[in-house]
């Protein structure tokens, strides 16, 4: 009978102490949940807007800032949007040399391709079907690589130098690859802006800080609805 009591103390003490055990368990597991719940979360990926053109689009004699991609990035920015803007311009560059550094430009991925290419081959007078096929080849290109990159066209038109045959063929290259396939167009990119002196530097070809601000303005219209949510 003595030993009753003992054996009741030391049953409550097990009891207790499983109960302590279990408690510091729960304790536990809830300091890892508030850990994890606390962790700062990924955000999703910044997504891409890749302009792949000539000078027109380098901003050439201005500061890099003042070119219309560096513009159309402030106004993502002050929309609160999330997208990361990329100048792939480059000086003198014709559809077929375009075509040829495509694959280092596509290294990244690239949610919308703006192509501003061919005003560089009209002024030079490269043969119209050139132009044409090394286009297509770069569309196709992006397409290979992402199917899901929304693909924007730059329309360009050119002075009469060459004679009015090759330049009506020429502007007619931008709707016609547009249509065939299934792009956004551009219609003009130096909309209100070619033609201008204000508004482009000495050289009469190249915009000024002003007419980077109206390109930008005729790009946004195109680009803006078709923004990837």
């Amino acid at each position: 009978m003595r030993n009753i009591p003992i054996l009741t103390i030391f049953l409550s003490f097990l009891l207790l102490a499983a109960c302590g055990e279990s408690a510091k368990k729960k304790e536990k597991k809830t300091d890892e949940e508030i850990i994890e719940t606390d962790l700062p979360q990924e955000n999703e990926e910044e997504k891409t807007i890749l302009f792949f053109g000539t000078s027109l689009t380098a901003g050439l004699g201005l500061e890099p800032a003042q070119a219309y991609p560096a513009v159309i990035q402030r106004k993502l920015d002050s929309l609160q949007l999330d997208y990361d803007v990329v100048n792939a311009g480059l000086s003198g560059e014709t559809t077929a040399s375009g075509k040829n550094r495509l694959n280092w430009v596509l290294n990244q991925k690239v949610d919308v391709f703006v192509l501003e290419l061919g005003a560089n081959d009209g002024l030079r007078g490269v043969p119209l079907e050139e132009t044409r096929k090394n286009l297509r080849e770069i569309i196709e290109e992006v397409r290979k690589k992402n199917p899901d990159t929304r693909i924007i066209l730059a329309g360009m038109q050119i002075p009469p130098n060459m004679g009015a045959e090759y330049t009506t063929e020429f502007r007619n290259i931008f709707p016609e690859l547009a249509k065939e396939y299934d792009l956004e167009l551009i219609p003009f990119l130096l909309e209100d802006v070619a033609g201008i002196p204000g508004l482009n530097q000495q050289d009469g070809i190249h915009p000024t800080a002003e007419g980077q601000k109206i390109i930008a303005e005729n790009v946004w219209e195109v680009l803006e609805p078709k923004l990837p949510e």
